[in-house]
């Protein structure tokens, strides 16, 4: 059975982690999120962006992560749309049995082109009016992440005002809210090393004790896994990402859930890279995509370990249905 991703997110905020967040396009990447969960015993969050929806043409992803929740009923699984820009996607996906929605009213629906702080309000509004009466918990961004994701993103960060940040919060009632600190989305995050702003992260934690806080565009971009890629055959030049050591030090500060999404592009592409290179006479797709699938499960765990989510999932398991239905008493 599908968990709501506020029961996920108010036990991460109660006891100091953070749950990963996996993007996922077919049905090798959703059973490496499922296993890697299964054996750090964490909580996840499957997450399906806009474009992946229409890759999978709707039903196809939404299956095959109902599959991982049966097969594995003891890992508290919130299945979440990514970025939906509007409130015709958000219906689509709660229709599909989505447990968690994301509005991204910080863009228009183009995704190229930023949102007034009343047009977001607005926007966000309307969709916590539609989802909560089916018990689906809802995420919205305040400021904007840079870099581009599914065709969609703006170039300027925007990092998040603190007290608008209280304020959109108290006229919206979501569930978590997505904040922009610094990091950007994609593999060419920054010309620099990243250097997140803990401060704001530390006010808007202050001001929103009880509201679990999100990070996006928040891959590693490990040189290592790069440098699969690029040895055989890629052309991954001064890629970077934020470091694991800054992203652990917002968990403190009420950050709960951190978005993993290019670090799994990266590291199935160099897995299926080097089979093709060690094995060219291989035709058949199980023998590249199952090794793919491995390196998949390996990176999610060591996130999974990193942001000390695991083992916490026989404890979500203890709260009922019934205290879950709690939560959406309005």
């Amino acid at each position: 059975m599908l968990t709501p991703g506020k029961i996920i997110l108010d036990h991460a905020l109660q006891n100091h982690y953070a749950v990963g967040a996996f993007n996922a396009n077919n049905m090798e990447q959703v059973q490496a999120i499922i296993d890697a969960a299964a054996e750090t015993q964490s909580p996840v969050f499957i997450q399906v962006s806009r474009g992946a929806l229409k890759y999978s043409r709707l039903t196809y992803l939404r299956n095959i992560i109902l599959a991982a929740a049966e097969e594995h009923p003891e890992i508290p699984l919130a299945m979440h749309l990514d970025h939906g820009n509007g409130l015709e996607v958000v219906k689509t996906a709660i229709g599909l049995g989505f447990t968690s929605v994301m509005i991204d009213g910080s863009l228009d629906e183009s995704g190229k082109k930023a949102l007034s702080f009343e047009e977001n309000l607005a926007v966000t509004k309307a969709v916590v009016e539609y989802a909560h009466p089916f018990g689906v918990s809802v995420e919205a961004e305040l400021g904007t992440i840079g870099g581009v994701e599914d065709g969609a993103g703006v170039k300027r960060i925007l990092v998040t005002d603190p007290a608008q940040a209280e304020d959109f919060v108290k006229q919206t009632s979501v569930d978590s809210l997505a904040i922009a600190i610094g990091t950007s989305h994609g593999a060419y995050k920054f010309k620099e090393a990243c250097v997140l702003q803990h401060e704001v992260v530390e006010e808007i934690h202050r001001r929103l004790p009880n509201l679990p806080l999100v990070m996006h565009g928040s891959s590693s971009v490990p040189a290592e896994l790069v440098a699969i890629v690029n040895k055989y055959g890629g052309n991954m030049p001064n890629s970077k990402g934020v470091d694991i050591p800054q992203l652990q030090q917002t968990i403190k500060f009420g950050v709960s859930k951190v978005n993993v999404d290019t670090d799994g592009r990266i590291v199935v592409t160099g897995a299926i890279r080097k089979q093709f290179a060690e094995h060219p006479e291989q035709f058949d797709p199980r023998e590249y995509l199952a090794p793919a699938r491995d390196a998949l499960r390996d990176m999610v765990k060591g996130r999974m370990i990193a942001f000390g989510c695991a083992n916490q999932a026989p404890k979500i398991n203890q709260i009922t249905l019934e205290q879950a239905k709690q939560f959406y008493a309005r």
